[in-house]
């Protein structure tokens, strides 16, 4: 399908300050992008680099006052995702260089902590793909998605334990219990065609039988028309706006919707 998704950002500061936007979408597998705005009010100078992950980085000064950001990008993306229950497990030394730090403890993915429920969680599923999709099932009834019961330091053991938050916190268990079976998994925030209430989403990829796999433990079940923005470690490799100083984003706005 075509996606047309449209994101306005507002920020207020006292002073300049430097930030780090991650807000372009790049056209790879599964998606194509077709057309693309990105609006800068009051207009700053801008430098674009690719993180150490693959993602587009915008580097620029915001001024002091109201500083606005528009984007617009209209992708060709898959109507569903796939799914392959029975793939198998890769095994460690099998797996390429690139993707062995999706294996690690992160900041908010602590799966060195998370090893007896993950095994508890999977007892009776086949090493592999069965393994992420019981555990995306099992978060799915068993945390509570609720706005306001989380915040940006919330941590994947702080959610198991809590048994509630947002689509990130679902995202950070699904990763951390993920890699305490050493399979590697990574977050990625972007859009959701039909997302409600509209927003921007994350969800994460898991990867079995050498490639990576779509899944979303806010969903009952699987969902395409999706858009990546950023794939990281967890929230802190791909935070859509890093502010270095006084500054507050006081407005988020998102929709996607088909183009035609």
């Amino acid at each position: 399908m075509w996606l047309h998704a449209t994101s306005k950002l507002v920020f207020e500061s006292s002073t300049p300050v430097p930030l780090i936007l991650m807000l372009r979408p790049r056209s790879g597998y599964g998606q194509w992008v077709t057309h693309e705005l990105y609006e800068l009010e009051p207009g700053v100078p801008v430098v674009e680099y690719t993180d150490g992950y693959g993602n587009l980085c915008q580097r620029l000064v915001a001024p002091a006052g109201r500083f606005q950001v528009r984007t617009s990008a209209v992708v060709s993306t898959a109507d569903s995702i796939d799914v392959q229950p029975g793939a198998p497990f890769t095994p460690v030394q099998d797996l390429p260089d690139v993707v062995l730090p999706f294996l690690l403890p992160s900041r908010y993915c602590e799966s060195d902590q998370l090893g007896i429920m993950a095994t508890e969680i999977v007892a009776d599923a086949t090493p592999g793909y069965d393994q992420v999709a019981a555990i995306c099932r099992w978060i799915h009834s068993n945390v509570t998605y609720q706005y306001g019961t989380s915040d940006a330091s919330t941590s994947a053991v702080q959610t198991s334990q809590q048994r509630q938050g947002v689509c990130r916190d679902f995202a950070h268990l699904g990763i951390a219990l993920c890699r305490s079976l050493s399979i590697p998994a990574r977050m990625v925030v972007g859009y959701l065609h039909r997302l409600e209430p509209m927003d921007l989403h994350a969800w994460f990829e898991a990867f079995v039988a050498g490639r990576w796999y779509t899944f979303d433990a806010t969903q009952s079940a699987p969902r395409g028309g999706r858009i990546a923005i950023a794939y990281g470690r967890d929230a802190a490799d791909v935070a859509l706006a890093t502010q270095f100083g006084p500054s507050e984003l006081t407005s988020l706005s998102v929709e996607v919707e088909e183009a035609h």
